[in-house]
């Protein structure tokens, strides 16, 4: 399998079967300081970034939104001073689907830029 990172996101559509424990436990092991999170009854992969400022911290929110826009996958994301929350899931799966997993580990690297 390749970097996730490097992988490409897949079109989603309505009905799509979220992964399964053994999948997710798989690409978890591919991810850092990422973790599953039960809100609305649906698994989500969740992280927090932390910043010395508010400017960066929205800085890094601004890459995460053209990130998503490019790709067509939007997060939940939550600026604050210092910090932002990341949460990715797909609609279409209703929970987690590989595109989750890809975007996680392109987000991490963004972090870093």
């Amino acid at each position: 399998m390749n970097e996730l990172k490097e992988r490409a996101c897949e079109p989603c559509r309505k009905g799509d079967v979220p992964l399964s424990a053994i999948e997710i436990e798989r690409l978890m092991q591919q991810l850092q300081a990422w973790e599953i999170v039960a809100e609305d009854g649906l698994n989500r992969l969740q992280r927090t970034f932390m910043f010395p400022d508010f400017r960066q911290a929205l800085a890094f929110t601004n890459r995460v939104g053209q990130l998503a826009e490019a790709e067509g996958h939007h997060p939940k994301l939550i600026t604050e001073w210092g910090r932002v929350r990341v949460v990715w899931w797909t609609h279409a799966a209703n929970g987690l689907h590989l595109n989750d997993f890809i975007m996680a580990a392109r987000t991490g690297e963004l972090a870093s830029a």
